[in-house]
C-alpha cells in the first residue's frame, strides 16, 4: 500500500508542477496578430443596432500572455461595443491568452446621427480597439458610415396596441400613408433627400397617390412592403441617372443578393401605377399585381432576387417596356388567373439553384371567362433560364380562348423530344402564336451570353451572334432606347439592352 501511495503523490505532485508550468503567464509585448487590422461596420442607419462583427487576435508565441488591459480607445463614451472572453463591455483588464491560441472579439454597434449631424445626410464614426499600455499598445481600428433616415412604422396607442390594417378578412401589421402623420410629415411623398426605413406593410389609402422622386432610397424591414389599395396609385418616376432603388434594410453586403428579405408591392384590386427607372431587389415577390382595373405602366424596371416571383399578375392588366426581371424561386414573371399584358424588349432570365423554376408562366386558372386570358404579347424578349423549359404555358381553354403571341423573340425549351412543341399550346411553328422566334431547343442554340448573371448584367454579348439585331424594328421604334438609353432604331437586339462587348476572362 506504502509504495501504491508513494506513487499517487509523486503523480500528483508532477502534474502540479506541470499545470503551473503551463498557466504561468508573461505580460503583453506588443507582439499580438489580428485577423484584420481595420475593421468595417457596414453602414447603419441611425439608431438601428448593427450586425456582429468578428475580430481574432492570435498569440503565436511559445509563451502564455496577459493583456492588461483590452478597450475601445473612447472607452465608455463609445459608440461601439464590445463582447471579450463572454464578458460585455468597453474595457476589460488581465486578459489571459495561452501559447498558440486565438481569442474571438465580437464588435457592435448602434449610433444616433443626431449626435453627429452635418451638411450631409451621413456621418462616418471610428474608433480604435486598444491592447495594452504604453509603448507596447497595438490597436486595431473601428470604422462604420451611420446614414440618417426617415423612419416610418405603425404607431401606438395609448394602450400599447400597434396599429394594424384590415386585408383580406384580417389584420396586419402596418398603417396608412397620409399627408400629414405623427411627425407633421407628407409620406405620401417619398423624397431623395435621405433614404426611407419602412417597418410593417405601409399602405396607400383608396383615392389618394404616392410619389416616389427620382433617386430615392427605400429600405424595407423582415415582413414589411407596399400595399396599394382600391382605387389608390402609386407613380415611382425614377430616371436613368438617378434611379428609384428599393430593397431590404440588410445593408451587409453579404445579403445583397439574398433573397426574400422583404415582402411585396402589392396592387390590390382595383388599384393602379406607374414605375420608371426602378430598380427592387431581394423581395418575396417583386411587383404582385392582382386585378387592377387600369393599366399597370412599368418603363426600365428591374427586379431581383425575388424568393418566389418577380411579377406575379393575378387577373392583371400590365404593359412593360424594357423590363429586366433575373432570379427568382418560381417564375420570373407569372401571368396568372387570366389577364392582360404585353411585354416590349423585356429580358426574364432565371438562373435560380434549386429546381422547379422557370423564366415566364402563363396560366388562365380553371379556363372559365373569368380567368381567361385576354391578352398576352411578348414582342422582342427574351425568356431564358437554366431549367429545361423557360415557358410553362397552362391552359384548359381552347387556342382561341388563350391568346398568346410571342414574336421575334427568345424561348429556351428543351423538352423537344416527344414533339411536344409541335402541339397546343406548345405550336411553335403556328405563325398567329409564335412569329420569327428563336426557339433554343439545345445548349449552344441561340444561346444568350449574358455580361455576368451573378451581378444582374443581364445585357447580351457580341458572343451571341445568332441573336445580334434580330429585334422587330417596327416594334423597336415604340421603345427607341434600351435600359441604358442607347438607341436601338437601327438593328434592335432582343431583350431590354442593345448588345455590349463580352467582358475579358
Amino acid at each position: 500500500m506504502r509504495i501504491y501511495s508513494l506513487s499517487f503523490l509523486s503523480l500528483v505532485l508532477i502534474l502540479l508542477i506541470s499545470c503551473r508550468k503551463d498557466f504561468d503567464f508573461t505580460p503583453h509585448e506588443g507582439k499580438l496578430a489580428f485577423s484584420k487590422d481595420t475593421i468595417y461596420l457596414d453602414t447603419v442607419f441611425t439608431n438601428i443596432g448593427s450586425s456582429t462583427y468578428t475580430l481574432k487576435v492570435y498569440n503565436r508565441s511559445n509563451n502564455n500572455i496577459k493583456i492588461p488591459t483590452i478597450k475601445l480607445s473612447q472607452g465608455e463614451n463609445s459608440q461601439y461595443r464590445l463582447l471579450v472572453d463572454g464578458q460585455s463591455g468597453k474595457v476589460f483588464q488581465n486578459v489571459e491568452l495561452l501559447a498558440k491560441d486565438s481569442l474571438y472579439i465580437f464588435i457592435e454597434t448602434t449610433i444616433d446621427y443626431s449626435k453627429y449631424k452635418n451638411e450631409s445626410t451621413t456621418y462616418l464614426y471610428t474608433d480604435q480597439i486598444e491592447f495594452g499600455a504604453g509603448i507596447s499598445t497595438q490597436k486595431v481600428a473601428l470604422v462604420t458610415l451611420v446614414q440618417d433616415a426617415h423612419f416610418l412604422y405603425p404607431q401606438r396607442n395609448a394602450a400599447g396596441v400597434a396599429e394594424t390594417l384590415p386585408f383580406d378578412g384580417e389584420e396586419i401589421y402596418g398603417f396608412y400613408l397620409s399627408e400629414r402623420d405623427h411627425n407633421q410629415q407628407n409620406t405620401l411623398h417619398w423624397k431623395n433627400d435621405k433614404p426611407y426605413v419602412i417597418y410593417g406593410y405601409a399602405a396607400v389609402p383608396t383615392n389618394k397617390t404616392l410619389q416616389i422622386d427620382e433617386g430615392a432610397q427605400i429600405y424595407f424591414h423582415d415582413n414589411s412592403g407596399l400595399l396599394v389599395s382600391n382605387k389608390a396609385q402609386v407613380n415611382a418616376l425614377g430616371s436613368l441617372e438617378k434611379p428609384i432603388v428599393i430593397q431590404g434594410d440588410r445593408l451587409e453586403p453579404d445579403f445583397s443578393n439574398i433573397p426574400g428579405q422583404w415582402g411585396a408591392i402589392w396592387f390590390t384590386v382595383g388599384s393602379t401605377g406607374s414605375l420608371k427607372n426602378t430598380i427592387i431587389k431581394n423581395p418575396t415577390v417583386g411587383l404582385l399585381i392582382n386585378k387592377n382595373t387600369e393599366t399597370v405602366q412599368l418603363h426600365n424596371v428591374q427586379i431581383y432576387h425575388a424568393s418566389q416571383y418577380g411579377i406575379l399578375g393575378r387577373a392583371a392588366k400590365i404593359y412593360g417596356t424594357n423590363v429586366v426581371v433575373g432570379n427568382a424561386g418560381i417564375a420570373s414573371l407569372a401571368c396568372s388567373f387570366g389577364g392582360e399584358y404585353e411585354f416590349l424588349h423585356a429580358t426574364f432570365a432565371n438562373y435560380w439553384n434549386k429546381p422547379n423554376h422557370t423564366a415566364v408562366l402563363i396560366d388562365d386558372y380553371d379556363g372559365t371567362p373569368e380567368f381567361q386570358i385576354k391578352k398576352a404579347v411578348f414582342e422582342n424578349c427574351i425568356l431564358y433560364s437554366n431549367a429545361a423549359e423557360s415557358l410553362v404555358l397552362k391552359t384548359n381553354s381552347t387556342a382561341e380562348n388563350f391568346p398568346v403571341l410571342f414574336k421575334n423573340t427568345l424561348i429556351k425549351y428543351f423538352q423537344f423530344g416527344s414533339g411536344s412543341e409541335y402541339r397546343f399550346p406548345y405550336d411553335f411553328k403556328n405563325p398567329n402564336r409564335y412569329s420569327e422566334i428563336y426557339l433554343s431547343t439545345a445548349v449552344d442554340l441561340f444561346r444568350p451570353y449574358f455580361s455576368n448573371i451573378d451581378k444582374n448584367h443581364l445585357m447580351i454579348t457580341d458572343k451571341s451572334v445568332d441573336l445580334l439585331g434580330k429585334g422587330n424594328l417596327e416594334t423597336a421604334q415604340k421603345v427607341p432606347l434600351d435600359l441604358n438609353g442607347k438607341s436601338r432604331i437601327s438593328n434592335p437586339d432582343l431583350g431590354a439592352y442593345q448588345n455590349i462587348t463580352s467582358p475579358k476572362d
